[in-house]
């Protein structure tokens, strides 16, 4: 085996320096046929390339490919570079898109709390939230209207989307609102569409809980929580939130007010309701004549009697 392997290496090797040496002649003799100036040489050189160009296409096969191929990748780094530049564009707009929705809203609370009159015949007075109290223990805001506004202590505040708290404390230019997420806050509330009364109890954070329900297993997800009017406080029907469970499974108050941005709060004047204190008869009332003709003459004065005799 080495002797036939010693054999065909001494065949193959002179076969490759001859066709290296012919090889080697043809690119010198293109070279100087291509250097020559001569007429004729030239002449015999476009010969050449007409009669041999036409018939390399397929050897430029490869080449226009390689370069279609470059050029598509080119056009794909563009495509790529307009697709990141939407996609920060469209970033951009999810941001513009947010900002008018938190002025839209900003402005429907505004164009709610336009009236804004010192005349205690209104239903509400508005006024701008100056300071926030800070305190963990204590959630409570500063308004700019007091008793110089027709401003009582406890009456309800609310910011153009939900109900934010009472009025805990009047100055002549301010008053302190407590929010219904303070600790000292108990809301008499009702949840429909089940009507079942419960309390709203504040505990400092942003889902005060629910308790005393009469019947919790009418009561879901999603259902609207508004204020009673019991115990006088607040004006029945004032919204509140909806309804959401924890993951620990107690029933809490989503709240409708925004409280990342108070800015300005409605004051309801809320005088209270009416007392009517006379029982209008209402054990046996006085009974009326069926026929006003057959009624008893009224009785006349004695001395009208004796001045008539």
């Amino acid at each position: 085996m080495a002797k036939d392997r010693a054999q065909s290496e001494d065949f193959t090797g002179p076969l490759k320096r001859l066709l290296a040496g012919v090889v080697i002649l043809c690119l010198l003799a293109i070279f100087l046929v291509w250097r020559i100036d001569s007429p004729r040489v030239e002449r015999f050189r476009l010969a050449v390339i007409d009669r041999v160009v036409p018939s390399f296409d397929w050897a430029m096969v490869p080449v226009t490919a390689s370069i279609n191929l470059l050029r598509d990748f080119k056009s794909y780094q563009r495509i790529y570079e307009q697709n990141q530049e939407l996609r920060r564009e469209l970033q951009q707009m999810k941001s513009w898109k947010e900002a008018a929705l938190q002025l839209e809203q900003e402005n429907a609370r505004l164009l709610d709390l336009n009236s804004v009159r010192l005349d205690p015949r209104l239903t509400h007075v508005t006024g701008v939230v100056m300071a926030d109290s800070g305190s963990p223990y204590r959630q409570s805001v500063l308004l700019n209207v007091g008793r110089r506004d027709g401003v009582l202590d406890g009456w309800a505040t609310m910011d153009g989307l939900g109900l934010v708290g009472r009025i805990s404390g009047v100055g002549e230019n301010a008053s302190r609102v407590i929010l219904l997420t303070d600790t000292t806050s108990r809301i008499p509330s009702v949840i429909q569409p089940s009507g079942q009364n419960a309390i709203v109890v504040g505990d400092n954070t942003r889902s005060p809980p629910i308790d005393f329900l009469e019947n919790p297993d009418l009561v879901r997800p999603g259902d609207r929580v508004v204020s009673s009017g019991d115990g006088g406080v607040f004006p029945a029907g004032l919204v509140i939130g909806q309804v959401a469970e924890d993951p620990g499974g107690r029933l809490r108050v989503r709240l409708s007010a925004d409280y990342e941005r108070l800015e300005f709060l409605r004051v309801l004047r809320n005088y209270g309701a009416e007392r009517i204190e006379d029982t209008g008869r209402l054990i046996r009332p006085e009974e009326l004549p069926s026929n006003p003709e057959a009624a008893p003459a009224p009785e006349r004065d004695q001395s009208s009697e004796a001045s008539d005799g």
